[in-house]
């Protein structure tokens, strides 16, 4: 006999409604229906009333999504990434997918080190207090020229 959580379509398999699966797998109802339209969810069965019935599969397809999005994965890999999964794929391409992923995060990585180094450079090199054409952060986002700018626009509208 079906719980009200997973009534059973056609006396056969449980099935969850959107909102439980939704629930359930952590993720939006507009998700749900956003990855439907897309493909990366299968069309669920429909009840005679017309409410998606979704199998307790559809849960852990969801759950896939979320953390392939999770590690940086957009839609388009995640899709490529459920086609591996399937037997007989190729996992080797599945680790080329992965190894672009993390040469990418690796370069981002990078990225802020170096953004951070900068940032602790000038402030460590900002006084803190005093005048400001003296201060290293507002002179390396250069607002020198900006000072100048609306010191040559006042001059002007006088």
């Amino acid at each position: 006999m079906a719980t009200p959580a997973e009534p059973r379509a056609n006396n056969r398999r449980p099935t969850l409604s959107i909102g439980r699966l939704a629930k359930a797998a952590g993720v939006g109802v507009d998700a749900i229906r956003f990855y439907e339209r897309i493909g990366l969810l299968p069309a669920p069965r429909r009840s005679a009333s017309g409410y998606r019935l979704y199998r307790p599969g559809d849960r852990q397809r969801l759950e896939f999504i979320r953390r392939a999005q999770g590690l940086g994965f957009s839609l388009e890999e995640i899709a490529s990434l459920l086609r591996l999964s399937r037997p007989g794929s190729s996992v080797a391409r599945a680790r080329a997918l992965a190894t672009a992923k993390l040469e990418v995060v690796e370069g981002k990585l990078a990225e802020l080190s170096r953004l951070r180094d900068a940032l602790r450079s000038l402030v460590d090199e900002c006084p803190g207090a005093g005048d400001p054409a003296r201060c290293p952060i507002l002179a390396a986002l250069g607002a020198d020229a900006i000072a100048a700018t609306e010191d040559d626009e006042d001059a002007h509208h006088e």
